[in-house]
């Protein structure tokens, strides 16, 4: 078996290149989209270190976000571009209602390109479907709980979950596909919020004296500082910003004779820099193998 900081690197390196390695794009601008909040003053955090990270590099003229409910909004973003063209990647975890129809909407596209006003809109897969997840996954969870043994660990990978939206729970699914086919922990499971297998099941569907469970969400919002928590028993109550709780730094909790680890969101990590070019580059070789999108 291989030891996890080989797994992550082969999970992460699944792409045919490094993006993070990627030659500098003149003329290029990077648009992350991401959901935003008007009650939670974490929520957008994530995208604005992502941008400023990305932006350093310089591969990019410029790297902008915009939000759904925060500004700058998606239908205000494009004015500040002056770039000709433009890759835009939802900061999201599967694809579903928003990437599907309020984001093309808000920033009227057509499809996967989309001419309009003198720029060319690369309009890119959401970050949660792409395959370098895995080791953002596999890390965060090395992380939430270091020294204990994976081989004696429970793995569970909490998602939203919804009757109304099957994507909701399938990026879910396909993580635990990918990370239970590494052989790295005992058992690598779903849980959700809204549909079974549910996460306030944990201690009962999990075989393994050490639990650890990662929320598959891209930002420490409402679900994973406040509502996993009371489900999962770590807390009785509705806790405070996830900037202002200890939450995820009080591990292991002792519940149900288990020892629970509880992670922050992984889109909080910092390898989702990674993540972010991958999709723009996955963008690219699709266009590449695909002469029919113009």
């Amino acid at each position: 078996m291989k030891c996890l900081p080989a797994l992550i690197s082969v999970a992460v390196g699944r792409c045919r290149n490094n993006p993070l390695q990627m030659e500098k794009r003149p003329g290029t601008a990077l648009v992350i989209v991401g959901h935003g909040s008007t009650t939670n003053p974490d929520s957008s955090e994530p995208n604005h270190l992502l941008a400023d990270s990305i932006r350093s590099k310089g591969i990019f003229d410029e790297v902008l976000c915009c939000f759904w409910k925060e500004e700058p909004s998606m239908r205000e973003v494009l004015h500040s571009v002056s770039s000709q063209n433009v890759y835009i990647v939802p900061n999201f975890i599967s694809e579903g209602y928003f990437t599907g129809t309020v984001i093309p909407r808000e920033l009227c596209l057509n499809g996967p390109i989309t001419h309009r006003g003198g720029m060319t809109l690369r309009y890119c897969e959401p970050v949660g479907n792409h395959v370098s997840m895995t080791g953002v996954l596999l890390k965060r969870a090395r992380e939430t709980a270091p020294g204990v043994p994976p081989e004696e660990s429970s793995l569970l990978i909490v998602g939203h979950g919804t009757n109304l939206n099957d994507n909701s729970a399938k990026a879910a699914k396909t993580q635990v596909s990918l990370i239970s086919e590494l052989g790295l922990y005992a058992e690598v499971l779903p849980a959700y919020m809204e549909e079974p297998p549910l996460v306030s099941d944990w201690a009962t569907m999990t075989s393994q004296s050490n639990v650890v469970v990662i929320p598959f969400f891209i930002s420490d919002g409402l679900h994973s500082y406040q509502d996993i928590p009371v489900l999962l028993g770590i807390r009785s109550e509705i806790g405070p910003a996830a900037s202002q709780s200890q939450v995820f730094k009080s591990n292991p909790h002792h519940l149900h004779g288990k020892k629970l680890f509880y992670g922050s969101a992984i889109g909080t990590d910092p390898m989702m820099e990674q993540v972010i070019l991958d999709q723009v580059q996955a963008f690219d070789l699709a266009v590449e193998n695909s002469p029919t999108v113009s």
